[in-house]
């Protein structure tokens, strides 16, 4: 080998040990800093307080913040907040699995328990097991203060309208600034039929009824009176009462909800007849080419959902009244009595009759004149 030669080889090996100190090991880019192996923080954190009880729920993370699967237990802790304090702890952490429901209950302090209703927040950390966190979860708000006194003397009682309910009415503190509502929890008594396998409902067919519903009575709590209008007739039901207290913390609506009162159970039957018919007209129609006369009667329909029909009552002067229509309620809101004589005055009147047979009162009377040929 030559002087050139040599030189030149020497290039090509002194151009690939730099390629290999470029390439090194196949390890792109910096080495990255190990992982703290955090749990992600809770985001759905919801709290719920009623009488001085506040139940916490939530549902633990799979992942950490580096998007590995967490293995083994995580330790949670739960702290609350009053307005601008600090975050106290209300007690030892739990060990919860991931992707499980974490839930905590505690009974307030009785420094929370008192007073005027105020903001309260709780929030949830996780910690790994060098007891390092990724932060806190979200603010899960309650009212804390003295929960509203319990509902006394609840009744029911049925009306055609729906079930009218009643209690003895509170009076507030002077200057009090919450808004006192009343929270009305139905409870559907009455088994629901079963659907068979494979049934369709028709379109006409009546939406199945909730087992349980609340009513929010605000305008009139302090009447001590509510009307629940959403009832069936034939169902059972129980009722039972709470006082709420509603305040606005940081724009959020929130309630403080007393204890539930003593149930009150009631079976709602339709024993109300109809409304009374309205704008009762009578037009006679004399006898001519053969036809006989006649006096057409005409009248507002009653607008019930449980409808039969009518009863026609007719009399002459200071007669007894007679029915002169069929056993069978007379569908439409129109009757035409063909049993008239001419020259002969008639006064009518017009009841209204429901699917259980009850009958209204008779409606306001009209009178007819037959004319003679």
């Amino acid at each position: 080998m030559n002087a050139g030669q040599g030189l030149r080889w020497a290039a090509v090996a002194a151009g690939l040990a730099m390629g290999l100190i470029a390439i090194g090991c196949g390890t792109p880019g910096a080495p990255q800093a190990p992982s703290l192996k955090l749990p992600d923080p809770v985001t759905d954190l919801s709290a719920e307080r009623t009488g001085n009880h506040v139940a916490l729920s939530w549902t633990m993370p799979e992942r950490n913040t580096d998007k590995l699967l967490l293995k083994g237990n995580v330790a949670a802790s739960v702290c609350r907040k009053e307005g601008a304090g600090n975050c106290v702890n209300t007690g030892n952490p739990v060990l919860i699995a991931p992707g499980a429901e974490g839930r905590f209950t505690e009974e307030l302090p009785a420094t929370l328990a008192v007073g005027g209703a105020r903001g309260l927040r709780y929030f949830v950390e996780l910690r790994n097991a060098k007891g390092r966190s990724a932060g806190l979860s979200n603010a899960a708000e309650v009212l804390a203060g003295a929960a509203p006194g319990p509902v006394a003397g609840l009744a029911a009682q049925v009306r055609k309208g729906g079930v009218v309910l009643r209690w003895t009415p509170e009076v507030e503190a002077s200057g009090e600034s919450n808004l006192i509502a009343i929270r009305l929890h139905r409870k559907l008594l009455t088994p629901v039929p079963e659907s068979k396998p494979g049934g369709k409902r028709g379109l006409m067919a009546a939406a199945p009824e909730a087992l349980e519903q609340g009513l929010l009575v605000e305008s009139g709590a302090q009447s001590g009176r509510a009307i629940d209008t959403g009832i069936r007739f034939g169902d059972t039901y129980e009722y039972r009462a709470q006082r709420v207290a509603r305040l606005t913390v940081d724009g959020k609506p929130l309630e403080l909800a007393g204890e539930l009162s003593a149930p009150v159970r009631v079976e709602v039957k339709d024993v109300f007849p109809p409304a009374v018919p309205r704008g009762l007209a009578a037009v006679a129609t004399a006898a001519e080419n053969g036809t006989e006369a006649s006096i057409d009667l005409s009248w507002q329909p009653v607008a019930e959902a449980d409808m039969a029909g009518y009863a026609i009552y007719r009399r002459e002067g200071d007669g007894p009244w007679e029915r002169i229509s069929a056993a069978q309620p007379v569908v439409g809101p129109g009757f035409r009595d063909r049993h008239v004589e001419q020259g002969h005055t008639y006064r009518y009147s017009v009841s209204a009759i429901d699917q259980g047979g009850h009958e209204s009162a008779r409606s306001g009377e009209t009178e007819e004149t037959v004319p003679n040929q």
